[in-house]
């Protein structure tokens, strides 16, 4: 959903996440950033891509499959074996992406190692599949959303029920100002 959002959105997008799965979406040119808490949502890292250039040799799409090459526990993806962060980003900057690092394997002329030859190789099953599950979706079928905050709430006496039960009073009458703007 947040893939699709992402997609359709014709404004800047920020994106506060603490899935790095996320970064793909990245895209400095269409104002699309990631949010990534570091210390709770006290203090948020904003990814752009400069900041995935520097700490993973990618950018946006790239994050995917870099994800897919080294693999990631947390998603349940293995890897390709003994392809780690270091050499997928290496890889994935000497041929450009997946495509073009599987296109490598079976050309003996391209720069690959015979063991990466060998374990590209060998992972070829893997990496036919793996893209489905690791690139987020972009063309979800949603209903029409209004994506435009409110004016004014909903049920004025209920809100004014639970500010008083929770004491929201100056919190919620700043929050009701800026919604009227």
């Amino acid at each position: 959903v947040i893939g699709t959002f992402t997609a359709l959105a014709k404004d800047p997008v920020d994106i506060v996440t603490g899935d790095r799965d996320l970064y793909q979406l990245v895209d400095d040119e269409r104002g699309i950033r990631v949010l990534y808490p570091l210390k709770g949502v006290g203090t948020l890292q904003l990814t752009d891509e400069a900041l995935l250039r520097e700490k993973y040799g990618v950018v946006g799409q790239g994050y995917a499959d870099l994800a897919l090459l080294r693999g990631d526990p947390s998603d349940g993806l293995p890897g390709v074996p003994g392809i780690g962060e270091k050499t997928a980003a290496k890889l994935l900057a000497q041929f450009g992406d997946l495509a073009g690092i599987m296109a490598a394997v079976d050309d003996p002329t391209a720069g690959l190692t015979p063991s990466q030859r060998k374990r590209l190789d060998g992972a070829r099953p893997y990496v036919a599949v793996a893209p489905k599950v690791v690139r987020v979706a972009s063309d979800v079928p949603l209903p029409d959303v209004d994506t435009a905050l409110p004016k004014a709430p909903r049920d004025a006496a209920a809100l004014e029920t639970l500010a008083a039960r929770w004491g929201l009073g100056g919190s919620l009458q700043r929050l009701l100002t800026t919604l009227q703007r």
